[in-house]
């Protein structure tokens, strides 16, 4: 059912030249959520007020207008203190979300793995955890819809101590999930592969990249947050070894603290990345400053060494003049163009190749596991059959975390 929602911002003095992208973002995550934007109230600022977010002016303007409209929440485009949730539901009388709860409220209603549902219900508990004090009134006026999807009001209402143990337990559960990974991710780098991972901000075309690029069935939807848990699949396209390919979860500007510390164990499957296609939405009016947000975030990740294309996706949506933000390799393409998928397909074989390391290793002919093996995950140049010595002379390429094996082969 949808639910006619307010939303209100506040501009900064540091936030000026974003500011109406962030509100115009703010709609759209309403808008996945089923909400219905009435009216946005918006307010200039030297800082936010510590009691109300907004002015006492622009507060009994929300007022004035409640009183001839049917509204069922108010949602303010900043992380609202508890006491100012405290005050603006006392006065407002109508159901309040702030930016973070709304974010959280869409990764509850798109995780689909049960890491995934843990991660969430973790950073929206954390999240609560600080807003108990003094908010039972303010919970029992959530109801449904818009911002209460998770834990669920009745788990929230329970004290603290609950509260914590519920956090210390998945905690554990996760850090169990994320060890499991790690032996995962070891094997592969043995056993396995060259890994490609997609990331980009959200709703830049991701998971249409990645069904392009595999036999892969990763959800499509123009919304945010489309994709929540990872997916990997096996590319297609080069077939000189196994490379594999994942699809990961879309980045945002102020992706809220809770969400980024819940995720990060699944975020930091990039820093597993052999090559990172960084897919932007070269459409956006505003596309350079979400590929300075994606960007930041390998940063912190500490991701930003790793090869990188920046694969500037929908051109042929572009209405303004478009080129590269950077000198980085790029190209701009339009998933739903073959001429353009092979291009870049093109481009992702050469850049795999350049990233391969030359070897040269001598083989026994009865040494019939460590030749699966090169072929299964090296790119091989030459197979020489040395009939003296009764082995093979190969050369190849290898990514770079197998050739130390190959070289210090015995």
């Amino acid at each position: 059912m949808e639910e006619k929602a307010i939303l209100v911002g506040c501009e900064l003095p540091d936030n000026h030249e974003r500011f109406a992208e962030s509100m115009k973002e703010l709609e759209a995550l309403t808008k996945t959520v089923n909400g219905k934007v009435v009216e946005m109230f918006t307010q200039r600022r030297t800082r936010i007020h510590s009691a109300h977010y907004i002015g006492k002016g622009k507060l009994q303007e929300i007022v004035t207008f409640l009183k001839g409209e049917e509204i069922d929440l108010i949602i303010f485009n900043d992380e609202l203190s508890a006491g100012q949730l405290r005050n603006l539901t006392d006065i407002l009388n109508v159901k309040i979300i702030d930016r973070t709860q709304l974010i959280l409220d869409i990764f509850a209603s798109r995780a689909r793995s049960k890491e995934g549902k843990l991660q969430v219900e973790l950073a929206q508990l954390k999240y609560m955890l600080p807003r108990l004090l003094g908010k039972g009134i303010v919970l029992s006026r959530l109801g449904g819809g818009i911002g209460t999807r998770g834990p669920g009001e009745t788990q929230l209402e329970t004290d603290r101590r609950h509260i914590r143990r519920r956090i210390q337990a998945i905690e554990s559960h996760l850090n169990k999930i994320v060890q499991h990974r790690s032996r995962y991710n070891e094997r592969r780098k043995k056993n396995d592969v060259f890994q490609v991972t997609l990331v980009g901000y959200t709703n830049a075309g991701k998971s249409t990249l990645f069904n392009r690029l595999t036999s892969g069935d990763a959800f499509e939807e123009d919304k945010l947050f489309a994709t929540l848990d990872p997916l990997t699949r096996k590319l297609d396209a080069y077939t000189k070894m196994n490379v594999l390919l994942t699809d990961t979860v879309g980045f945002i500007q102020d992706l809220p603290t809770e969400l980024i510390a819940a995720f990060r164990s699944t975020l930091e499957e990039v820093t597993e990345a052999d090559l990172i296609l960084h897919v932007i939405d070269a459409s956006h009016d505003h596309y350079i400053e979400q590929e300075v947000t994606v960007n930041q975030l390998l940063r912190e990740l500490q991701a930003h060494h790793i090869p990188k294309i920046n694969v500037y996706n929908k051109k042929d949506l572009i209405q303004h003049s478009f080129f590269p933000s950077t000198s980085e390799e790029s190209i701009l393409i339009s998933a739903f163009s073959d001429e353009d998928m092979s291009r870049l397909i093109n481009l992702i074989k050469a850049k795999i190749d350049s990233e391969l390391v030359p070897y040269t290793l001598d083989v026994p002919v009865e040494d019939g596991k460590t030749l699966a093996f090169l072929e299964s995950n090296t790119v091989l140049s030459n197979k020489t059959w040395l009939e003296d010595e009764q082995k093979f002379m190969i050369t190849g390429l290898a990514p770079k975390h197998i050739a130390p094996l190959i070289i210090n082969h015995d």
